[in-house]
């Protein structure tokens, strides 16, 4: 197989012996797209999601896609992978990272349009409001993932940001399904195309470090969604975990800016 390194020098070559300009932007500075919820989203005061303090830590773009409210059926459904995957090249990097919204059961009649089918593989539902086909959280993550790796593109399947750990005035670490589904996701897609980051392991860990007090005054409404400070944390806890190689070397480890932070 010819290397990119061998494909880029040729091309230099033949570029300059045109007079042409050389177009090395998109190669050598690739773009990071987010897809996920409010943890990650852009949103307001007091609120603020991980994804918009990423690009502190990074030295390539970001371009944050979470929106809050979703699941990766509802992401699915109103076209918001189709959108990224109609932006991203050969190089890119997405971060795919829900679970919060995925719980539930469609089945009732009260279906809220976000709940995934029970299972992690092929299993069908059938919504009891609207009566669409409704597939698993791994499918929805699995078939995105595979469109963006059809067009060049890294993926990263990042685990959902853990609730306030210590709500109850004792550390509670445990996990819920879609931590072990979204590795399972990465897994099933393969690499090198995807991997894997375990956000909720590393910003459980940070929690722990930080105690109940200063855990506590980053939650200040409610238990999933943390102030601004908490979002900026969040974002360093995920960049560490990438520095680490947690969970395997992922391809934004090239792009983190030194010092790494260290929270955890």
């Amino acid at each position: 197989m010819v290397s990119w390194s061998t494909l880029l020098v040729a091309g230099l070559a033949t570029a300059g012996a045109r007079g042409n300009p050389v177009e090395l932007s998109r190669r050598a500075n690739p773009t990071v797209y987010l897809a996920g919820d409010s943890t990650m989203a852009r949103t307001s005061s007091p609120h603020m999601g991980w994804g918009e303090y990423l690009a502190k830590y990074i030295t390539i773009p970001v371009v944050n896609k979470a929106i809050s409210g979703r699941s990766a059926r509802s992401y699915t459904n109103e076209g918001r992978f189709a959108e990224i995957e109609k932006l991203v090249k050969a190089d890119d990097i997405v971060v795919i990272e829900f679970g919060h919204n995925d719980g539930g059961s469609p089945n009732s009649a009260s279906d809220n349009g976000r709940s995934d089918c029970p299972g992690t593989g092929g299993e069908v539902c059938k919504s009891g409001k609207t009566g669409e086909t409704v597939y698993t959280f791994n499918h929805y993550v699995e078939t995105a993932s595979r469109s963006f790796i059809a067009k060049g593109a890294k993926v990263i399947v990042s685990s959902q940001t853990p609730n306030n750990l210590w709500e109850t005035g004792t550390f509670n670490p445990s996990a819920p399904r879609f931590v072990g589904y979204a590795a399972l996701a990465a897994r099933n897609v393969g690499a090198p195309g995807a991997s894997f980051v375990d956000h909720f392991q590393a910003v459980a860990a940070m929690m722990r470090k930080l105690g109940s007090a200063k855990t506590n005054a980053l939650f200040p409404q409610d238990h999933t969604h943390t102030n601004p400070a908490g979002a900026d944390l969040v974002a360093q806890a995920f960049v560490q975990a990438v520095n680490m190689n947690m969970n395997g070397t992922t391809p934004l480890k090239g792009y983190l800016k030194s010092p790494v932070p260290v929270v955890f």
